[in-house]
């Protein structure tokens, strides 16, 4: 029992070490990356895309990256075509580690555990010394032309150096190509001008050819209308001809029937005539009986028609006779009752102007009243105004009297020197209304002009004169009394002077109160 035991043990070591040896052992690499299987083998063993096994701490295992690689391959200098013309080349390359076992052996030798990087730069020189190499056997339109032959070129040239790296071009495309000195887009223009050229020509030719086709199609349409019209109207004369044909046969079918329709309906009109002149003579007959009937019956009806209107009558008339006795009665009773209440309404009517008119009476005796105190009222406030008024021009009236005997002309003459301006005033005012003056000179030897202007002045001296005659003072004399001729010669005579005061203080008084002096002026 115990030596069982002890083999089973053993035999359970042996299985789990059988186990741990083959998860360590075991390996699988995917379809994009090559695990390289070496140590005790002659040549190492590539597994891709399956499983495997490999002897812990005897076999090692390395990767290969197998994945397509884009690579940008640009000339960092321009390169000169054979035509010495310099251009700059732009293209994309896509690489990849090759398939077969010799490529494999060749890419694992430089590139084994390397990432994409490390493989773009290791070849990007390369692709670019093939391009420039191509660039140098091409002409500059060949290379913007077929761009495709380059990159077959470039490829061909490329390839040997690849595969010696394990690695092939799986496309090479041009993306772009450029010069220095604008030698592309001069071919541009030049094609550009050839091929707008070309395309006027084709255009021409085109159009000439169009208007050619439409010419002779617009002939060919105007035939076929021409031959389409004339056999329309052919046979629109025949089928003309046709109808007058259809239409007289017509038209004497249609004679013949009318004809025999006229006869038929002569023929229908006389039975009827017959028929009806027969039916009117049965009817009169028996007009005539139903007459003779209707008179019996309306004998019979007036008979006694005439007899019940007659009873009718006598029961209408007396009826009638009834009612009107009845509206007479019911008439003079409303008559009546009317008259009694229109009595009373007057009678409260006249009770109601009666007490109106007291009423009425009292309010104008009190109005009457308040009137009188009112009237009383104002006649006293009236009279008291009109009594002080009164007094005051009493006053003022003696006031003025005393200051006119006291001052005697020199009042006159201050009151006629105010109203100087206001007659000057109305002596002008005429002249404001004349629009338009025409002088004529009147050959006395004045101006025109002057003798206008001093029409005012002549018509204020005039009116002093007046004054003058009228009132017999002179106003101009008292205008005098302070000048020097006045003073020396004492030649101005006053009436009228304040009592007690001599001729020459009054003579003074006036100089200095009323007539503007020399000292003040």
């Amino acid at each position: 029992m115990g030596d069982n035991m002890e083999i089973a043990i053993v035999i359970g070591i042996i299985i789990v070490l059988l186990i741990i040896f083959i998860f360590a052992s075991y390996i699988k690499a995917p379809t994009d990356r090559a695990l390289i299987v070496s140590g005790l083998r002659k040549h190492p063993k590539f597994v891709i895309g399956k499983s495997a096994l490999r002897i812990p701490f005897l076999q090692r295992v390395d990767r290969l990256e197998l994945k397509m690689i884009s690579v940008d391959v640009k000339t960092k200098e321009s390169v000169p075509t054979n035509e010495y013309i310099n251009v700059n080349i732009d293209s994309a390359v896509k690489i990849k580690v090759g398939s077969t076992t010799e490529m494999l052996e060749k890419a694992a030798s430089n590139f084994l555990n390397k990432n994409e990087d490390y493989i773009r730069n290791s070849v990007g020189d390369v692709l670019e010394g093939n391009v420039r190499e191509i660039i140098g056997q091409m002409r500059l339109e060949d290379i913007v032309q077929d761009r495709k032959m380059f990159a077959e070129k470039v490829q061909e040239n490329a390839a040997p150096d690849m595969a010696r790296m394990g690695l092939e071009i799986v496309s090479f495309n041009v993306q772009n190509v450029t010069d220095e000195g604008n030698v592309i887009e001069n071919l541009g223009i030049d094609r550009v001008v050839s091929i707008s050229k070309s395309a006027q020509i084709s255009r021409a030719e085109s159009e000439r050819d169009i208007a050619v086709a439409k010419a002779n199609a617009t002939k060919q349409a105007n035939d076929a209308r021409i031959e389409a019209e004339t056999a329309i109207a052919e046979r629109n004369n025949e089928l003309e001809i046709k109808k007058q044909e259809l239409k007289k046969t017509a038209d004497v079918k249609k004679a013949e029937a009318d004809a025999a329709y006229e006869i038929q309906q002569q023929e229908q009109r006389k039975t009827i005539e017959i028929t009806t002149a027969n039916a009117n003579i049965a009817k009169q007959e028996k007009e005539i009986e139903l007459r003779e009937k209707e008179i019996a019956v309306k004998e019979k009806t007036l008979d006694a028609d005439i007899r019940k209107q007659a009873e009718a009558e006598k029961y209408a008339t007396q009826q009638k006779a009834d009612a009107q006795l009845y509206q007479r009665q019911k008439e003079a009773e409303a008559k009546q009752f009317e008259i009694q209440k229109q009595a009373e309404a007057k009678k409260a009517q006249a009770e109601a102007d009666r007490f109106a008119k007291e009423q009425e009476a009292e309010a104008v005796k009190a109005q009457g009243i308040a009137e009188a105190e009112a009237i009383k009222a104002k006649g006293m406030a009236d009279a008291e105004s009109i009594k002080a008024k009164g007094l005051a021009e009493a006053e003022a009236m003696e006031k003025k009297a005393e200051a006119m005997a006291k001052y005697g002309k020199a009042a006159m003459t201050e009151m006629i020197i105010k109203v100087l301006p206001e007659m000057a005033e109305a002596i002008a005012k005429p002249l404001e209304s004349i629009d338009k003056v025409t002088i004529i000179d009147g050959g006395s030897g004045e101006n025109g002009v002057g003798t206008f202007s001093g029409n005012v002045p002549s018509v204020l001296a005039k009116t002093i004169e007046s004054i003058k005659e009228t009132t017999g003072f002179d106003l101009t004399e008292v205008m005098k009394a302070n000048t020097y001729d006045a003073k020396t010669t004492k030649n101005v005579n006053f009436t009228g002077f304040p009592e007690g005061m001599s001729a020459a203080a009054s003579e003074e008084a006036e100089v200095k109160n009323l007539v503007p002096n020399s000292e003040e002026n």
